[in-house]
């Protein structure tokens, strides 16, 4: 079972309240008194109060083929969800318990080729999340159970991940929660959601928003206005925005909401409620303050709103009052909902609101999932990082992977991600293998590994009966590396010889011939050095045309001989500047065997997630990229940050019958834990981008 641990954002505060003050001290008085006389704008319309006479959120439902249609959905406390057209007059009532907060996601891609809008609604009456879908009709509630939240929640917003279109809810809570779930099909027209993180403040939380850019907005009601991202597979990277004192507001902020008006016209408003105002912000500039409001009832020009509450915000037009888009401000005093032009509120401001632009498509990475995931490795922090891969020659569902914790020691994973050994050897950071080498007049499985506790080659056979592995070093192998990274191996075709690589943090890397001794130990024996310009991990050796390739963290992936003799020229592969598919650092690498020297070589883009496929044979061309995401369902996460990966064609089992690749995932979630490592079915690959299948 995965343990859930909370990310705390302490750090992150003492970093960004500078910035915040910074910003204050910049402006001065000048911007203290913009701030201090806030333009009114009257609200083109209002709702009609609640039939319960409480409210405290709404949101906005478009019609896209009549935008005249658009109703609005808000919160009537005990009375659940009341409806009402633009005009402001109650439609229809939902029961829906008694709602702190909703938001809508539309045009969600659900199982089947189904696309539906979501609304997402957090329940107090027993704190917990409930989910309709939006239909001709009305509102239907589509969860597929009760989806307890386990704390008070005051605040939802909707994500929609740009990679695979999947749905995320953020729910903030009173004790200081931010809790990410995943929303999926969970089959007959029911969604479920399953918990991704969970990131804790100090204090209570009010509501978030997500904006177009991945970033999710948390007002943070005594404190300020945190941005982190929405993608689970990426750093959270907290930073605040604007807080009480330090810069634009007076005491409490309440609700947030975002516009996208195109480049230059990115805002965010966010209720200083205390001072019954609201603030706009650049999000484009990091959040650089740019003036405030009031908001007074339709026609009116004196009386504002005293505490302006949860906002929302649609920047499309809607029809000639709303030509730029509609922000909904929550009026507890009046029970109702303001609805306030963006045109308007530009205008009075002296903003250009801008114009929506079409959502960017998706960028071209296919998207394929785990099927397996192993145990977590047991050191904590970045541990995970390497794994190989043994396919069992008669029962390939007893097949085994090895990997390293380089804190701790070596893994055997079975293929359904059990431990079936741990050896507490030392800090092991990466590992390869090959079959049939000679040791004692028989063919063994030899495993290598880099050591860092004392800088040596770890050795080992593998003993496939007994699944476990033997340490046959004879005695201690040192490298000479200050500190050896990464390793592969390379059995030549010829000779039949076997070596091992091993790179270090110096720039260089060193070769050495494996030699069995006459009491069925292994030596390593020096034959050669090789130099690189920066830092270099990952490699792997195509045996058949005995060609060692290696990734030079930021630069390129390099080719070159693997024979002792044959010096240090080297060809570029794929260089970083040259395919901006690929963002460094350059990583684990493997290489998928077709046979007759045709393939597929496969690393890690380390900084965008995902993994380039070049041609093994030929002029070795870039044939695409993909990324491993998350698959609900199962209860599996995606695959981010990975260091070390490895690659076969041969037969693994159910479900690997075509070989897969396994991969370190850098972040663990769904929920968070220790890193661990991922098992992907090449024919999902091959299926995803076009490729072949041995």
């Amino acid at each position: 079972m995965k343990s859930k641990h909370a990310l705390a954002f302490g750090i992150a505060a003492a970093l960004a309240l500078p910035f915040v003050a910074g910003c204050r001290s910049q402006e001065g008085a000048a911007g203290a008194d913009r701030t201090a006389a806030a333009t009114l704008v009257p609200a083109t319309t209002q709702t009609e109060p609640t039939a319960s006479g409480e409210t405290n959120a709404a949101i906005l439902v478009r019609d896209d083929a009549d935008p005249a249609r658009a109703q609005l959905i808000a919160t009537a406390a005990l009375g659940g969800l009341e409806t009402y057209g633009v005009d402001g007059k109650r439609v229809a009532t939902t029961a829906a318990g008694e709602v702190a907060a909703l938001d809508i996601a539309s045009g969600v891609r659900l199982g089947g080729g189904r696309v539906a809008d979501v609304v997402a609604a957090v329940d107090t009456t027993g704190n917990f999340l409930r989910l309709f879908q939006r239909t001709g009709e009305g509102l239907v509630e589509v969860g597929a159970r009760p989806l307890p939240l386990g704390f008070a929640g005051e605040g939802i917003c909707l994500y929609q991940h740009r990679l695979d279109g999947s749905l995320h809810a953020f729910i903030v809570g009173d004790g200081g929660e931010v809790d990410q779930q995943v929303i999926f099909d969970a089959g007959d027209g029911k969604l479920d959601a399953r918990p991704v993180r969970r990131i804790s403040l100090p204090s209570p939380l009010k509501q978030c928003v997500v904006d177009t850019n991945g970033h999710v907005f948390a007002s943070e009601e005594a404190v300020g206005i945190w941005r982190f991202n929405a993608d689970p597979e990426a750093d959270v990277s907290a930073t605040l925005i604007d807080a009480p004192r330090l810069g634009h507001i007076e005491e409490e902020v309440s609700g947030l909401a975002v516009h996208d008006g195109g480049e230059g016209h990115q805002w965010l408003f966010a209720s200083d409620a205390t001072a019954g105002r609201i603030n706009i912000y650049d999000r484009a500039k990091d959040g650089a303050y740019l003036g405030s409001f009031q908001v007074s009832a339709p026609g009116q020009d004196a009386e504002a709103v005293k505490e302006p509450g949860l906002l929302f915000a649609d920047s499309r037009p809607l029809g000639t009052d709303f030509p730029a888009g509609v922000l909904l401000v929550n009026d507890e005093d009046g029970a109702n909902t303001k609805l306030v032009s963006l045109a308007a509120i530009g205008k009075a401001l002296g903003l250009d609101p801008g114009k929506p632009v079409p959502a960017a498509a998706p960028p071209k990475v296919a998207a394929v999932t785990a099927r397996v995931e192993t145990v977590p490795a047991g050191s904590y922090g970045d541990a995970a990082d390497d794994p190989a891969i043994w396919a069992h020659p008669t029962d390939p569902s007893r097949s085994l992977v090895i990997a390293t914790d380089k804190k701790a020691g070596l893994y055997v994973y079975d293929m359904q991600g059990q431990v079936v050994q741990f050896l507490p050897d030392g800090k092991m950071n990466n590992v390869d293998l090959r079959e049939g080498f000679d040791l004692g007049g028989r063919p063994v499985v030899l495993v290598t590994s880099s050591n860092r506790t004392d800088k040596s080659i770890a050795i080992y056979v593998l003993d496939t009966d007994k699944r476990q592995l033997v340490n046959v070093a004879d005695g201690v192998q040192p490298t000479g590396l200050g500190d050896p990274y990464g390793l592969c191996m390379y059995r030549a075709a010829g000779s039949g010889d076997t070596y091992v690589f091993i790179n270090g943090d110096d720039t260089a890397m060193r070769q050495w011939r494996l030699v069995p001794t006459t009491d069925g130990k292994v030596r390593a024996e020096h034959v050669r050095d090789l130099t690189f310009d920066s830092q270099t991990e990952g490699c792997v050796v195509d045996d058949a045309s005995g060609t060692l390739y290696v990734n030079e963290e930021d630069v390129a992936l390099w080719r070159m001989s693997a024979d002792p003799a044959s010096g240090d020229v080297k060809t570029a592969v794929a260089r970083v500047a040259d395919n901006p598919a690929m963002k460094d650092d350059l990583e684990g690498i493997g290489m998928y065997d077709l046979g007759d020297g045709r393939g597929y070589l496969v690393f890690s883009s380390q900084g965008n997630d995902t993994y380039a496929v070049y041609r093994r044979e030929g002029k070795q061309e870039y044939l695409g990229s993909f990324a491993v995401v998350a698959d609900p369902a199962r209860g599996i996460d995606g695959i981010s940050e990975t260091d070390g990966l490895e690659v076969t064609s041969r037969n693994l089992g159910p479900g690997f019958e075509h070989g897969a690749m396994i991969a370190q995932d850098g972040r663990n979630v769904m929920p968070v834990e220790n890193q661990n490592y991922k098992y992907v079915s090449w024919e999902d690959i091959a299926k995803a981008l076009g490729l072949e299948m041995r």
